[in-house]
């Protein structure tokens, strides 16, 4: 269950924490480290924090954007330190270690961690079908990256051990690549309709991406969904 659990860092200003993760990862038997634009990698400094985990280092891919990190997963869930304006569905890290466990049999699953100083932004956690809080002290409650990774990878190597696992749910859910691309048809079919107005648009879509993910759409939901979008604007092409 843990081999297609995917760890993402994005923007990673310093070597030294993506040596760190590594070893946390290590410790708690995760392999998949996925770097998203890293300032600087590889490093010195990233091995000699990494304290022995250098196999986790040498696997590790370098991506150019998020998009490209998650789309073949078929969960993606956020790290945030924070609450946010735009509610998304939350978890402790209890709870989303068995929601992870109990996709990763079917397939590649993703979890989030932003950037050292300010965390994922809001449309980078509208990529993520659930958002994980670790919950700590209110007056202080700012975690080291490897620390939040050594907390949710505990919770995932725990899980394993349960002796009855999480049922895998059975259906195909759709990829974040192919969310994606349904969300980028939506909001141009939004607009070609007149729905949508630019003001308005992209707070719009943060709510919609909610819904929409909220109700986890499998392939064929997607697959529906984006022949009504296309006969809707079909139809107001006629109607022009």
């Amino acid at each position: 269950m843990l081999k297609n659990i995917r760890i993402v860092l994005v923007n990673t200003s310093h070597p030294g924490n993506i040596g760190a993760v590594a070893r946390a990862m290590k410790n708690m038997c995760l392999e998949q480290l996925v770097l998203v634009e890293p300032a600087v990698f590889p490093h010195a400094d990233a091995t000699a924090r990494a304290s022995g985990a250098d196999d986790i280092l040498a696997a590790a891919r370098v991506c150019g954007s998020l998009d490209e990190a998650i789309a073949d997963c078929r969960l993606v869930v956020g790290a945030s330190a924070r609450l946010r304006s735009v509610q998304w569905p939350q978890l402790d890290p209890r709870a989303a270690a068995t929601r992870v466990l109990s996709e990763s049999p079917q397939g590649p699953v993703a979890i989030l961690f932003g950037r050292e100083s300010s965390g994922l932004t809001n449309d980078e956690l509208a990529r993520c079908r659930y958002l994980v809080h670790i919950p700590a002290n209110p007056d202080y409650s700012s975690l080291n990256i490897a620390m939040a990774v050594q907390v949710i990878g505990y919770e995932l190597l725990m899980g394993t051990r349960d002796a009855e696992p999480p049922p895998a749910t059975p259906r195909q859910l759709a990829s974040a690549a192919e969310l994606q691309g349904f969300f980028d048809h939506l909001q141009q079919a939004l607009g070609d309709i007149g729905f949508a107005d630019s003001q308005h648009a992209q707070k719009l879509m943060r709510r919609l991406r909610r819904l929409f993910l909220r109700a986890e759409p499998d392939r064929e939901d997607v697959q529906i969904l984006r022949g009504i979008l296309s006969a809707a604007q079909g139809r107001k092409s006629a109607r022009d």
